[in-house]
């Protein structure tokens, strides 16, 4: 078709409305990368794409109130499980023309609708475009003719919420007078997520057995989540003073620096500084809390991309570090980033299991978990929020933990005994403070250095947000 960004992005929301909620977060690159389009495209691409993520239960709340009881978006099968409904192809349409028409203000309406008429025709079936034009000029008459922000959001009954604080208003009161529910629709949260903190599970009191966190609380991180994350680089081991530069300005949290570049000058920057690097200072809570240790032996064993690995390798520089990752695309990463390191090993971790038994006076275990606390990060996290996926979750990260108690040093040649950092960028009780708890009843573990980090920002904080901040939690076990 003759607009190469559009149809691009709209095949990727197919896919990821198949997918739905277990997205597949490598698509949208090769898509990209695959289809020939110009710089600007390719930016705007991106742009509905992100616009839909962020906004997919939004989207699909407000689409779902034109489509009639025979077609719904959705209806369940026999296990309780989606089933039927809107097929992926026509939803990627109207998810994509639905965001250009209600939160992209410089997209013509007209455009929007043609396009995705048009692509349902040529891609899904002639028929297909008569559907998707019905439900999405019905949906375009909820964005007024004129202006369409007011200067603070309030959760409305006509309000959603934009990531600089305003609120984008609609012609008609079309949210849930429920409160809950309208917080759940208006910032995309499923609800279940919204309810599982207000019930202590997570959010602000979520501390095991705590009371749950309040409507205001849960407004606030909700919000939180809406927000556009800043860059933000660990500037803590500098060895030389940062250029001066008016890219760069102090974050509120010591030793960390906000970029407000473009990511070429980013990539130009990092490529001639080793000693800072991409880390919020929720993720660097770990390891900072855990600086005064002297081990000889580290062992990283959910190393991802290697953040926390060359935070390790610059807090203890005379310390061996052996990284690893059971995903092979993050094993390969690590690879290359750790090619040149002295001090640091990159090693399968079958590998690791088989040379360093009773050897490890630190393991450090950035476990997989929920993402909770970096929903801005990571928008799509919060659409696969339930508690049975929160309960696999944490048999993965215990089944983690008990793996890893026999590479620690049992101190039978003298010195202390090994200990392990446990850190997840959760919110939840259930993966965090619980689990430790669970280590040391059932391991003789032994929890200390708890520490916790709340997101930090709200949509409608001046640039250069220098308050952001991620949600984490870290403890020492042993």
């Amino acid at each position: 078709m003759a607009d190469a960004a559009r149809h691009a992005v709209f095949r990727v929301l197919a896919r990821q409305a198949k997918l739905y909620p277990d997205f597949d977060l490598s698509v949208m690159d090769k898509s990209a990368l695959e289809s020939p389009m110009s710089e600007l495209d390719r930016a705007f691409a991106y742009a509905i794409y992100d616009a839909v993520v962020r906004h997919w239960l939004t989207l699909e709340y407000l689409i779902s109130r034109e489509l009639s009881d025979r077609q719904p978006w959705s209806k369940p099968g026999l296990n309780g499980e989606p089933d039927g409904g809107v097929e992926p192809r026509v939803k990627a349409a109207l998810l994509g023309g639905a965001a250009q028409i209600l939160l992209m203000d410089k997209v013509p309406t007209h455009a929007a609708i043609n396009h995705a008429v048009e692509w349902a025709k040529q891609v899904i079936r002639p028929g297909a475009g008569g559907f998707v034009n019905a439900v999405l000029r019905k949906v375009a008459r909820l964005k007024p003719e004129t202006d369409n922000r007011r200067e603070i959001f309030s959760f409305g009954l006509d309000e959603l919420p934009a990531e600089d604080g305003t609120a984008i208003v609609l012609t008609e009161p079309c949210l849930p007078e429920d409160e809950l529910h309208r917080i759940a629709v208006a910032t995309s949260h499923p609800i279940d997520l919204l309810r599982h903190w207000m019930r202590g599970g997570g959010g602000p009191s979520g501390s095991g057995g705590a009371a749950g966190a309040s409507i205001r609380e849960l407004k606030r991180l909700a919000l939180h989540s809406m927000m556009r994350p800043p860059v933000i680089l660990n500037s803590m081991y500098a060895r030389t003073p940062l250029p001066d530069s008016a890219a760069l300005t102090p974050h509120n949290a010591p030793g960390h620096h906000v970029f407000l570049g473009t990511s070429h000058e980013l990539g130009a920057l990092l490529e001639t500084r080793s000693d800072i690097w991409v880390q919020d200072p929720g993720s660097a809570l770990a390891v900072q809390s855990v600086a005064d240790l002297q081990p000889k032996l580290i062992l990283d064993l959910c190393a991802g991309q290697g953040t926390k690995t060359r935070q390790l390798a610059a807090v203890f520089p005379n310390a061996r570090i052996v990284a690893t990752d059971i995903d092979p695309a993050r094993l390969l990463t690590l690879e290359r980033v750790f090619a040149d390191s002295e001090q640091v090993r990159i090693l399968g971790r079958r590998k690791i299991q088989e040379t360093y038994i009773g050897k490890a006076d630190l393991v450090l275990l950035d476990v997989p978990c929920s993402n909770t606390g970096v929903l801005a990060r990571r928008p799509e996290a919060r659409l696969r929020f339930d508690e049975p996926h929160l309960e696999q979750l944490i048999d993965v990260q215990r089944q983690i933990i008990a793996d890893t108690i026999p590479l620690l040093n049992d101190a039978s040649m003298g010195g202390s005994r090994g200990r392990i950092l446990y850190s997840t960028c959760s919110l939840e009780a259930m993966e965090n403070i619980e689990q430790v708890r669970w280590a040391d009843k059932w391991h003789k573990l032994g929890v200390s250095r708890e520490r916790r980090q709340l997101p930090e920002g709200q949509p409608g904080d001046q640039p250069p947000l220098v308050r952001y901040a991620d949600g984490s939690f870290a403890a020492l076990l042993g």
